[in-house]
């Protein structure tokens, strides 16, 4: 198989197969993939068939998270020379015509494409492949001292960057965060390097509890309802994505503290303890990916100041995408599940 991608078909059906030379526009380059991390949207695009609103309704390549090094660059002449390792924004920021939305936050574009992503038809092919061809414009150059691996975490640290930075100043204050998966667990890295005085991190497992704790945060089990109702929190960011992970982020804030909505929601109506919210005066902030962090991300990981270290444990080659998915699927195995598609 010369160029293996990880193609979703269809709810169960994920499949390591050739696909093809990427052919890529004049404003394209083509890039060799290194790493890929497998996100929450790329299981539920294997397990479900849809991400949310975003159904697969043709096959689609899988994969956001990328790192990787030119190969070609664009015949227009924009975007890194080939030999340069990258890391990848997967956003197109567009409008629709219509829809208002303030152009200084890109990722709120009402008709925005994404890397592997089904929302449009035809679907945004993504990253998962040997070689894929990439828009020049979303190849950020990666500074001397950051390897691939490393860089592959751009993408979802700049989700967590920006999901902190709503709060805004947490110099000094206490952050929970609630459910330590993948990006709760670089939410606690962000918080670490924007001066936290203290940061409590809560899940259903040892695994990321463990991991957390040394990252120097303090753990909770979920479960634990009373403990996390008495932590008072300054800031609070809900990681999780679930109804219980909601609750449990309005109960921990103190009040007139901050809850952020990082992890996403189910769609439709969600149960929310509002009067609490309410009577706490409490300010509950959205968070939907990240737009111009990236580059600062890129920035804070070369330098060593945002400390990842330790949240990738599991990296497999695209040959076992498979079990590369079902392993980041059971939160009990893994944090994050890196896919390497060339090992350099």
């Amino acid at each position: 198989m010369d160029n293996p991608g990880v193609v979703a078909y269809a709810a169960n059906d994920l499949r390591i197969e050739d696909v093809g030379e990427p052919r890529p526009a004049p404003d394209e380059a083509i890039v060799e993939i290194a790493y890929g991390g497998v996100c929450g949207s790329d299981l539920h695009y294997w397990m479900r068939g849809a991400a949310g609103a975003s159904i697969l309704r043709e096959p689609m390549i899988l994969g956001h998270e990328a790192s990787g090094v030119v190969v070609s660059p664009a015949a227009d002449g924009t975007g890194p020379d080939a030999g340069t390792p990258v890391a990848v924004h997967p956003l197109t920021a567009r409008g629709d015509g219509v829809t208002p939305w303030p152009e200084d936050r890109p990722n709120l574009a009402p008709a925005s494409t994404y890397l592997g992503s089904a929302m449009h038809l035809p679907h945004t092919q993504g990253a998962f492949a040997r070689r894929v061809a990439l828009p020049a414009r979303m190849l950020y150059a990666l500074p001397d001292g950051l390897d691939l691996r490393t860089a592959a975490l751009a993408e979802p640290a700049a989700v967590a960057w920006h999901g902190l930075a709503r709060a805004g100043d947490v110099r000094g204050k206490h952050v929970a965060v609630i459910g330590a998966g993948p990006i709760g667990q670089l939410v606690v890295a962000v918080a670490r390097r924007a001066g936290a005085a203290r940061i409590t991190a809560t899940d259903l497992h040892p695994l990321p509890l463990e991991i957390a704790s040394s990252r120097g945060a303090e753990t909770l089990d979920a479960r634990d309802a009373e403990a996390i109702a008495a932590l008072h929190a300054d800031v609070v960011v809900e990681s999780s994505g679930t109804v219980p992970g909601l609750a449990s982020a309005v109960s921990a804030a103190v009040r007139g503290g901050t809850v952020v909505l990082l992890g996403l929601q189910r769609a439709g109506d969600v149960p929310v303890p509002m009067a609490m919210a309410i009577t706490r005066e409490l300010t509950l902030l959205g968070s939907f990916r990240f737009g111009a962090e990236f580059a600062d991300v890129i920035a804070a990981l070369a330098d060593g100041s945002l400390d990842v270290s330790g949240i990738v444990t599991q990296e497999l080659g695209v040959d076992q995408a498979l079990e590369a998915f079902e392993v980041a699927a059971d939160p009990s195995r893994s944090s994050k599940v890196l896919l390497a598609f060339d090992q350099r």
